[in-house]
């Protein structure tokens, strides 16, 4: 038995075009002599469709998709997921096709809630685990959670299965293939049974689908494994005499770490910008090195000719950064302009100065700096359509080391889930490529030039420790003590204990970013801007 693997990249919501990706896969699968092709969770719909899910005329649509699936003139049965509604119960599909009818209809039976999972709010449970006899070999579906946890493989071999096919929706983090790898073998090997294993692939929203679909044979060895951040589409045979799986095209070269994160974040920047209709991108190019690794991310993404970035300078603005900024602009080959705030935040000033009389320099006049810079690139981005990448990373946007309204006034932050000291290790990985970055940007100390000689760690501790801070106390959820033992100052910890609590309320206005880490600001950690908790540790 031959079964085709289709990994796709969907458009949640987007029906008629997951429709027309679905039949074109079928036609690969036809000219491959198939008998069956496996599509993704919810492919017909994409996922997550979070409250599209609560609207009457979805089902409409999906039940017409349906139909026409059932009306193709093909020899091949469909695995095609979707949601279905029943009464006042809606469940989490997939449905086995073939020769216009749907001969099993598998529902999902563990309703993943954690992370950024919300399936309970809209999905039903089953308890069912059916096996269908198609060509005279025994097949079960199971849909992603359900393969997480050991009981419904082993129910699943226990009525008879002799092949799990497995339709997925596994967001990325990195370090999730070699998780995700380990739990389907395991699958494969506890059961003695083959387990072929299709995921999505493609950005949605915060969320990237890594693809990676797989085979694995009874001994829980993998034996194949397709694209990573890339649509593929693969054929493996069965044996069912030696129960043993043999892909017909060898497994794709997978990424290392480095290059891994980067291809995330490509291929979100590339799927928020493309499924949402802009035209192309722009950012401020401030000379260091966080938006020096956000406009190389956008130019990767969406090619030079997309891309837009501006240097804003004040009196406070190295001439070196505006010499790195160019010098960036001009490895990439993009469209760069120079626009001074000087006399913006001269205006505001003079139009100020009543009001602030008698008061001293200080935050408020860096943070107006910042927002003429935010004005001007919500300006342009209102002119010619294209979307404002911010440029924050994850240990500037947990301590609220960023301005509202202004360097976080923007659509997606590139950075948003990368931490600081991971941004030089990217910069040094795309430099490998080609020199894009210049050397001064990565080895200068880390500045916001918002006042004279003004460098991070004048109000930071050193991000080598402040990353390792954060990843406990945001990632790992570690109390004080906790992360005292670890060997860090006490009066360290809960300085940047406190700057994490105290701007909840400025994550909850910033754009959402590209997650790539198991606990990402937004979806995944959502805690109340107003409370109490903590205070009691101070």
């Amino acid at each position: 038995m031959r079964i085709a693997l289709a990994q796709n990249n969907y458009i949640v919501g987007d029906i008629e075009y997951n429709l027309q990706l679905i039949k074109q896969s079928v036609a690969q699968a036809e000219e491959q002599d198939a008998d069956i092709i496996v599509f993704s969770e919810l492919s017909l719909c994409g996922y997550p469709p979070e409250d599209l899910l609560l609207r009457p005329d979805l089902y409409l649509i999906v039940d017409k998709a349906l139909e026409e699936i059932k009306s193709l003139k093909t020899g091949v049965a469909m695995v095609v997921g979707h949601p279905r509604q029943d009464g006042e119960q809606v469940f989490n599909s997939a449905s086995f096709i073939y020769q216009g009818e749907s001969l099993l209809c598998y529902d999902k039976q563990l309703l993943p809630n954690y992370a950024v999972f919300d399936e309970k709010r809209y999905f039903t449970a089953a308890t069912d685990c059916p096996v269908i006899d198609f060509k005279g070999v025994k097949l079960s579906i199971l849909i992603c959670e359900d393969l997480w946890f050991k009981e419904p493989a082993k129910v699943a071999k226990l009525a008879g299965a002799e092949l799990i096919l497995s339709p997925n929706a596994s967001p990325y983090y990195y370090g999730k293939v070699e998780v995700r790898g380990k739990e389907m073998g395991s699958r494969a090997r506890e059961n003695s049974i083959p387990v072929i294993y299709v995921n999505q692939v493609g950005g949605q929203d915060e969320l990237i689908f890594d693809g990676c679909s797989s085979a694995y044979n009874p001994d829980g060895s993998t034996v194949f494994m397709a694209a990573e951040m890339a649509e593929d589409f693969a054929c493996i045979d069965f044996n069912q005499a030696s129960n043993q799986l043999t892909p017909l095209k060898p497994s794709t070269k997978q990424f290392e770490e480095h290059e891994e994160i980067w291809q995330a974040l490509v291929l979100g920047v590339r799927d928020y910008v493309r499924k949402n209709g802009f035209p192309g991108a722009l950012l401020g190019l401030s000379g260091g090195i966080d938006s020096a690794v956000s406009l190389a991310v956008a130019v990767d993404a969406l090619g030079k000719e997309n891309v837009n970035a501006v240097m804003m300078p004040f009196r406070y603005t190295a001439s070196i950064s505006v010499e790195d900024a160019r010098a960036e602009a001009e490895a990439l080959g993009i469209e760069f302009d120079v626009i001074s705030i000087e006399p913006i935040f001269d205006a505001f000033m003079e139009q100020m100065a009543p009001k602030l009389e008698g008061t001293e320099p200080g935050v408020t006049e860096q943070n107006i700096q910042a927002r003429c810079r935010g004005t001007i690139l919500m300006g342009l981005s209102n002119k010619f359509g294209r979307l404002v990448l911010t440029t924050g990373n994850k240990s500037e946007v947990a301590v609220g080391y960023c301005t509202l309204y202004g360097d976080m006034a923007g659509g997606l932050d590139v950075l948003k889930d990368v931490p600081k000291t991971m941004v030089y290790q990217l910069a040094r990985y795309r430099n490998k490529v080609s020199p894009v970055i210049p050397e001064r940007v990565i080895t200068r100390p880390p500045s916001a030039e918002l006042a004279p000689d003004q460098i991070d760690e004048d109000n930071l501790p050193p991000y080598e420790v402040l990353d390792e801070i954060l990843e406990a106390y945001v990632e790992q959820d570690k109390s004080i003590s906790d992360i005292v033992s670890l060997g860090h100052d006490e009066a360290v910890v809960r300085k940047v204990i406190r700057l994490v609590d105290i701007n909840e309320h400025k994550r909850r206005q910033a754009p959402i970013g590209i997650r790539i880490s198991p606990r990402a600001f937004g979806r995944d950690r959502r805690y109340p801007i107003t409370s109490g908790f903590g205070r009691q540790f101070k």
